[in-house]
C-alpha cells in the first residue's frame, strides 16, 4: 500500500479552489492538474507499506492527534516550486499557523520514534494544484504567472482529523482512498 497522511478539504472548499484557479488551467493546459477530489494538504508521506501499516500508523498517531485541537486552515496565495517562471509544482498556499507547524513536528517525531522514516525536508504546507513534467513554453509560463497573480482567493477549512490515505496509481492520475481518520482532540 502506498500511504500518506493528509488534511482533507471539504467538497465546498475543493470546488471553490477549482473554480478560482480555472484561468491557471487554461494558461498551462500541458501541466498535470490535480483532480478536484484529490485536493488536500500533505502532512507526511509513508510510501509503500505492508497491509498491516494502517492499523499501526493509526495507533502511533492517536496520541499526537489527541494532543492537538481542531483548528481552521486559512487558504490563500498561489505560487510554484521552484517558482512560477519555471514551475515544477503549482500550489495554493496556507497561512502560517503555529498549531499546524507543531502538529507536523509531533507527527514526524512520533513516527520516527516508532520506526517510520523521518522526512528531513522543511515543512512547507501547501495544496498541490498541478505538476509540470516538462518545462513550460515561455509564453505559457508567463500566462500561468499572470493568471496566478489575478486569482484572489481566501478560504477557510476546519481541520478535525488527520486522514491516512492510500494512493493507487492509475492511467489518468492517482486515486486516493481514505484508509483511516484519526480525530484531533481525542474526539
Amino acid at each position: 500500500m502506498r500511504l500518506f497522511l493528509a488534511l482533507e478539504l471539504g467538497l465546498r472548499e475543493r470546488k471553490a479552489i477549482r473554480q478560482a484557479t480555472a484561468p491557471m488551467r487554461a494558461a498551462a493546459p500541458e501541466a498535470s492538474w490535480v483532480w478536484e477530489d484529490n485536493l488536500h494538504l500533505s502532512v507526511k508521506f509513508f510510501g509503500e507499506q505492508p497491509e498491516s501499516a494502517p492499523a499501526d500508523i493509526s495507533r502511533v498517531l492517536a496520541s499526537v492527534a489527541a494532543a492537538h485541537q481542531p483548528f481552521d486552515l486559512r487558504i490563500s496565495g498561489l505560487g510554484a516550486f521552484p517558482n512560477l517562471r519555471a514551475p515544477r509544482v503549482v500550489w495554493m498556499g496556507v497561512q502560517h499557523d503555529p498549531r499546524l507547524e507543531l502538529m507536523h513536528h509531533d507527527v514526524e517525531a512520533t513516527c520516527a520514534a516508532n520506526g517510520y522514516a523521518l522526512d528531513a525536508r522543511a515543512f512547507r504546507p501547501h495544496i498541490t494544484l498541478a505538476r509540470v513534467r516538462e518545462e513550460l513554453p515561455l509564453a505559457n509560463a508567463r500566462a500561468l504567472a499572470a493568471a496566478a497573480r489575478a486569482v484572489v482567493y481566501k478560504g477557510v477549512q476546519q481541520v478535525g482529523a488527520l486522514s491516512l490515505l492510500e494512493s493507487t496509481l492509475a492511467p489518468g492520475g492517482p486515486k486516493y482512498s481514505l484508509v483511516a481518520s484519526i480525530p484531533l482532540g481525542g474526539g
